[in-house]
C-alpha cells in the first residue's frame, strides 16, 4: 500500500485524540482499515498482538519485534517529523503483551476497541478487568468524511473501473460460461491500475435476480440480461465499485421499460444527495419512483454504503439513518430491480457529496447496454 505524507496522518491521530478525549475513552485499534487510515500500517491480526492505543496524553504502539518490519512502509518513521510522537514497544514470545497495552492505558478501566479486533485479543484485555465498547462512533466520525487526498484517489478509482467496464462489451458473449466471463474482467481489473479483484459478480439470465450471486458454470445465452458488478482497491487502499447491466441482444419491451424506471430511480437518488439532506432521504428518493410504478417490492436492499478503505463502511444509505451527508462523504448510489427465476439489473455509481451537491466518479453511461 502506498500512503500519504506523514502530515496527513499526524492530523488524523490528532483527530482521533481529540474525539477519544471528548468521549472520556482511550482507543485500542488493532490491524484493519482503521489502524491503516490512522497510521498507514496494513497488516493482519494474527495471533501476536499488534495494537495502537491513543490516550488524551500521547499515542503508543504494541508491536512483535518480528514484524517491526511492517512500520518501515507505513507513515510510522515520519510522524514525528509531522508532530506526533509515537512511542513503539515492541515485545517476544514470552513477553506479556497486554501488560504492555495496560501500561499504555496508565490506569484506564474502559477502553473502546476497533471492529477489527478479534476475540483472540479482546478476552485477554477483559480478564485484566478492562471494561471494553466499540469506538464505532468515534472512528466513523473520522472516515465518513473524506480529505481531498481520499478524494483523488477514489475518483482515480473510480476512472479505473470505468475502463473495466468498457472492456466488458469485448469480454461479455453468449456461450462463454460467468465464470470464464468473470476471470477476464479480473485480470482487466488489475491491468486498469487495481491491485487486485477485490469481488466480481456476473449474474446472468436468472442469476441476475440474486443481487450477491458472484459466478457459477452456467453458459451465458442470447438474449439473457447480466448484471456486472465490480471493484477493487488501488496501491493506495482506496476502492472502486460500479455496477452496469448489460443486455445480449435486444431486450423485451417490458425489460426496457422497467429498466428506463430503474434509470429515473438511480437519478432520482443521485439528484437528492446534497449536504444536509439525510442518508434515509436519499434512499426514499429513488426508492418511491420504482414503487409509484409497482416495482418497489422488487428492490431489495438499501441504496448505497460508504466506501474508501473498505469497500462497504459508514455513511450507509438506507431508511432509518437519519444522518445528514456532508461535503467530503463519498458512498454508492444503487438501486436495483430482482424478478426471482428471470432478470435482475442494478445500477451502482459512487457519488461524492460536495458543497452545492454531488460529484459522480463513475461517468460511464449507465443505460442498459446492448451487446
Amino acid at each position: 500500500m502506498t500512503h500519504f505524507p506523514s502530515q496527513v496522518y499526524a492530523t488524523r491521530l490528532l483527530k482521533a485524540q481529540q474525539l477519544a478525549t471528548a468521549a472520556g475513552t482511550p482507543l485500542v485499534i488493532t490491524p484493519g482499515p482503521d489502524l491503516a487510515y490512522l497510521t498507514g500500517i496494513v497488516s493482519e491480526s494474527f495471533e501476536r498482538l499488534t495494537a495502537l492505543v491513543v490516550t488524551d496524553s500521547g499515542f503508543g504502539l504494541v508491536v512483535p519485534r518480528l514484524e517491526l518490519a511492517i512500520l518501515k512502509d507505513s507513515a510510522v518513521p515520519g510522524l514525528g517529523a509531522a508532530g506526533v510522537e509515537l512511542a513503539v514497544l515492541d515485545w517476544v514470545d514470552g513477553d506479556d503483551a497486554y501488560a504492555l497495552v495496560l501500561d499504555l492505558l496508565a490506569g484506564a478501566s474502559t477502553v473502546a476497541v476497533a471492529d477489527a479486533l478479534p476475540a483472540l485479543h479482546l478476552v485477554p484485555l477483559l480478564d485484566r478487568g478492562l471494561k471494553v465498547h466499540l469506538a464505532t462512533d468515534v472512528l466513523r466520525r473520522l472516515r465518513m468524511v473524506k480529505d481531498p487526498a481520499e478524494l483523488d484517489e477514489l475518483r482515480a478509482a473510480g476512472a479505473a473501473i470505468d475502463r473495466v467496464h468498457a472492456r466488458v462489451p469485448q469480454i461479455l458473449r453468449a456461450g462463454r460460461t460467468e465464470r470464464e466471463v468473470a476471470d477476464d474482467i479480473a485480470a482487466a481489473i488489475v491491468e486498469e491500475g487495481h491491485t487486485e479483484a477485490a469481488f466480481v459478480i456476473v449474474g446472468s439470465g436468472p442469476h441476475g435476480a440474486d443481487p450477491h450471486h458472484e459466478v457459477s458454470d452456467r453458459v451465458i445465452e442470447a438474449g439473457d440480461v447480466v448484471v456486472v458488478d465490480i471493484g477493487g482497491p488501488l496501491a493506495s487502499g482506496y476502492n472502486s465499485d460500479c455496477t452496469r447491466t448489460y443486455a445480449l441482444g435486444e431486450p423485451a419491451p417490458e425489460i426496457a421499460e422497467q429498466y428506463a424506471l430503474l434509470e429515473r430511480a438511480q437519478r432520482a437518488s443521485v439528484e437528492a444527495v446534497r449536504p444536509g439532506v439525510t442518508a434515509e432521504a436519499i434512499d426514499a428518493a429513488g426508492r418511491d419512483v420504482l414503487a409509484a410504478a409497482g416495482l418497489g417490492e422488487f428492490f431489495l436492499h438499501r441504496t448505497g454504503h460508504g466506501i474508501g478503505l473498505s469497500v462497504h463502511e459508514e455513511p450507509y444509505i438506507v431508511a432509518g439513518n437519519d444522518l445528514p451527508v456532508q461535503a467530503g462523504m463519498a458512498f454508492s448510489i444503487e438501486p436495483g430491480i430482482y424478478f426471482s427465476g428471470r432478470w435482475g439489473a442494478r445500477i451502482e455509481d459512487i457519488v461524492i457529496v460536495t458543497e452545492e451537491g454531488c460529484e459522480p466518479v463513475n461517468t460511464r453511461s449507465h443505460g442498459l447496454t446492448i451487446l
